[in-house]
């Protein structure tokens, strides 16, 4: 990797620069008074898109919360969709719209990385949006909803289910299409190993003829419940998207993530079709909303929801993102290991986080797009460092595992700054014994 080497002198007058563009922040726990910040930010948005420098920060959440609040309450967005999965988001969504809970629904958010929506932040929000739904017509409700694609075992039964409310010589038809995938709906991992081994054979051809089978159907069955077929119809691209990306992940190459953003992208555009007047909210992380095409992984061929939300949606599109130097976080230390509260090893001298960091603001939002000072666009155009903390942290080969190099004003559109940071609350994942159903949050 070839990196931009700063003297002192060039790090702190980027700093002078960035001191006298940005704006101080207040404490994100003051909620009406941080999100508004924004309002002069959002102009004529449709889609919002609020990313996050890791997957366990609570200041990330508690701003993102802000900011959506505001947005909901004063700019007329009505679609929160994050970086989880459908299943997960619809009991959610049902809980926060005050509609009944299926007796089918799982508990939402007990698969690896729980702690990633089951924390205290993020309960403090789907209250809130709860509490805010209650004051609404059902019409005009909030939806929240997930984009992502680790459903495979929960996408499979919800289309079952769904059938075999309304149509269930259908639902036979799909339970004998799917049985191609059930030894790996617990294990999707092992699939592509399988059929790279002989064992197995690809399930393609069925998974995809029962999408295209639902489909067909739309006009009957969404007649009968237009919210119970858009919801089945997203579970089955699901499937068919899943068992797609399994198979990529075992070949070289850039498939497996692009195929993975471009369905959460394709979810965002059928929410935006679903809704009259859409105004849409997306959390997800840097890495997913910043425009890949002005980072290391759109050099190398990767794409993301915000470089098709920048080509498909242009000005009314407006990405921001997050960013910090130290202090703790809620990670793994591998896939599938428990969560651990961590220390975020300080920013390297040669990184975006260092130049900020040397701006001695606690709280700062910057304006890339050069609206309040055209010059700090141009001093940050230089290519640096930038950090991403997943739900996995290894501090000890930091260099290699959590940085890339971008160019931030051509990434973001704005930049949320924090110069110090603590870990999210998780929440357990198991339901204490007593307690009701709707552990941990009403859901």
């Amino acid at each position: 990797m070839t990196l931009l080497e700063l003297k002192p002198n060039q790090a702190d007058s980027v700093a002078h620069a960035i001191r006298h563009a940005c704006e101080p922040l207040p404490d994100p726990a003051y909620m009406i008074e941080f999100g508004a910040f924004f309002d002069p930010y959002i102009g004529g948005a449709k889609v919002v898109l609020l990313g996050e420098a890791s997957h366990g920060t609570a200041e990330f959440y508690q701003a993102r919360t802000a900011i959506t609040r505001n947005l909901i309450e004063n700019h007329g967005f009505n679609i929160v969709a994050v970086e989880a999965d459908w299943p997960d988001a619809a009991r959610t969504d049902r809980y926060a719209r005050h509609r009944n809970a299926r007796a089918s629904d799982a508990e939402a958010f007990v698969r690896f990385p729980e702690w990633m929506w089951r924390n205290r932040e993020f309960e403090q929000f789907v209250s809130w949006l709860r509490s805010h739904n209650e004051t609404l017509t059902p019409d005009r409700r909030i939806e929240f909803r997930g984009l992502d694609i680790y459903s495979l075992h929960g996408s499979i039964k919800a289309v079952l289910d769904y059938l075999q409310r309304i149509d269930p010589d259908a639902a036979a038809d799909a339970r004998r299409r799917y049985a191609c995938l059930t030894p790996w709906q617990e294990r999707p991992a092992g699939y592509a190993r399988a059929i790279r081994s002989g064992v197995q054979e690809e399930c393609e051809p069925a998974v995809v003829a029962q999408l295209q089978e639902l489909l067909a159907r739309e006009l009957d069955y969404a007649a009968e419940d237009a919210e119970g077929f858009l919801d089945a119809a997203q579970n089955a691209r699901i499937v068919a998207t899943a068992e797609h990306y399994y198979r990529a992940m075992y070949r070289h190459g850039n498939d497996a993530w692009n195929l993975r953003d471009k369905h959460m992208f394709e979810t965002l555009q059928k929410l935006v079709e679903h809704r009259p007047e859409a105004k849409t909210v997306i959390w997800a992380h840097n890495s997913h909303i910043g425009n890949a095409a002005a980072t290391a992984m759109g050099w190398d061929g990767q794409f993301n929801i915000g470089e098709l939300a920048r080509i498909a949606y242009g000005d009314e599109a407006l990405l921001v993102g997050f960013g910090t130097d130290r202090g703790t976080v809620a990670a793994a230390d591998d896939w599938d290991q428990p969560v651990q509260i961590k220390a975020v090893t300080p920013s390297r001298p040669d990184s975006y986080e260092r130049v900020f960091r040397q701006t001695a603001i606690a709280r700062s939002l910057t304006d890339l797009r050069g609206g309040r000072d055209r010059t700090v666009r141009e001093t940050l155009s230089d290519r640096r460092l930038e950090r991403a903390i997943g739900v996995v942290y290894r501090p000890d080969t930091e260099f290699y595992s959590h940085y890339f190099e971008a160019v931030l004003p051509e990434q973001f559109d704005c930049y949320i700054w924090f110069e110090e940071t603590k870990a999210v609350t998780p929440l357990s994942a198991a339901r204490p014994q007593g307690v009701p159903e709707t552990y941990p949050f009403g859901l």
